[in-house]
């Protein structure tokens, strides 16, 4: 998935080198200064264009064409985002007069959403297999600080011999080979943001023995084989069989 972030004064040049045109857009909730409007899931976001010549209007969304009905296009136009999901955060609303594109105004939605941590969940590993714990860290605005616990204390990456990986979506915890003694317990996985506040996520790590594993095909052709030789045995002898039997 490709994420395009815009700064700040991006959209403050947007918002404003279009104010001066005769087409403005309103929003509930309000357009802040930097031509933004902040919102959050499954809210609800009202958009008004209007415009001083009596011409129809047309919307774009991110440069693709807004289908509008009838009466929904002369002088004033709305359009209503409902429920705002994931895929409207940064997402550019444009309203310009049908002929004139220079006769325009744009708004930036700004969606804000936590985190998806929450719950527990119970990690079975056997012994000297690789454990890797994960969580989503995914959020607007991003999370400020992230911290992994067992049983309570920090992990201590060196002497449990774990690494911890963070790409902006998801945290790993991972350990190469699973000791009972070192990475059995309780984890908790915990995120922090000054407009989320803080989420977390629960592990119940068990370790189990080693399990022998035997190849199974080779262990069926084997047995096809027994059986087969089993059976023209038989076939080849079944005439002297037949002769005891009388």
């Amino acid at each position: 998935m490709m994420l395009i972030f815009r700064s700040p004064l991006f959209h403050l040049l947007i918002y404003c080198a279009t104010q001066t045109s005769g087409v403005k857009i309103e929003s509930v909730p309000n357009i802040n200064s930097e031509g933004l409007v902040l919102t959050e899931l499954e809210k609800t976001v009202s958009l008004i264009c209007s415009s001083e010549a009596d011409e129809d209007l047309v919307w774009l969304r991110n440069g693709a064409v807004v289908n509008l009905m009838e009466g929904n296009r002369k002088g004033r136009s709305s359009v209503c985002v409902t429920p705002v999901i994931y895929e409207d955060n940064d997402a550019t609303f444009t309203c310009h007069v049908s002929g004139n594109t220079t006769d325009r105004d744009s708004v930036t939605l700004n969606v804000r959403y936590p985190p998806t941590l929450s719950g527990s969940e119970e990690v079975a590993v056997e012994d000297g297999a690789v454990l890797v714990l994960q969580c989503d860290i995914w959020a607007n605005p991003p999370v400020s600080s992230l911290s992994w616990t067992l049983n309570g204390s920090a992990v201590d990456l060196f002497a449990s011999g774990f690494a911890v990986t963070n790409d902006g979506f998801t945290t790993q915890l991972t350990a190469n080979s699973a000791d009972a003694s070192l990475h059995e317990g309780a984890y908790r996985c915990t995120a922090n943001s000054p407009f989320h506040g803080e989420h977390s996520k629960d592990f119940q790590v068990r370790v189990t023995e080693k399990t022998m594993k035997f190849p199974l095909m080779p262990m069926i052709a084997g047995i096809v084989v027994v059986c087969l030789t089993a059976l023209l045995a038989v076939v080849a002898r079944w005439d002297r069989i037949t002769k005891c039997c009388k």
